[in-house]
């Protein structure tokens, strides 16, 4: 996955905008902020998922997976080689969405099977 890609997965998902953090790309919905771009560098962004998520990503694949640094990785960040990013983007958005996104997301992915 490249950085053009991640944006564009990013932004494919309800109600997903472009911002920026610490001056990173940041994509939000709902105000919350599930993924970044570009840090530590351009190969790599973030994904927030739940401790148990970041555990087993890192733990399944240490080489694309990383715990961010501090008090961020005890909130679920986690870093995330490009190459990958697609693995976790959904389930990053799936955290920040508000409940009724998250139905409506389902429902259209389901009636596209």
């Amino acid at each position: 996955m490249t950085v053009s890609d991640f944006r564009k997965l990013a932004l494919s998902l309800p109600e997903t905008a472009e911002h920026a953090h610490m001056n990173h790309p940041d994509f939000r919905v709902a105000g919350k902020i599930f993924a970044t771009l570009g840090d530590p560098n351009k190969e790599w962004g973030m994904v927030r998922v739940t401790l148990v998520e970041q555990e087993m990503l890192v733990e399944a694949e240490p080489n694309v997976f990383v715990p961010a640094k501090g008090a961020w990785r005890r909130q679920g960040s986690t870093t995330v080689n490009l190459r990958a990013a697609n693995k976790a983007m959904a389930a990053a958005w799936g955290l920040a969405a508000p409940t009724h996104l998250k139905e409506e997301f389902k429902t259209k992915k389901s009636s596209r099977s």
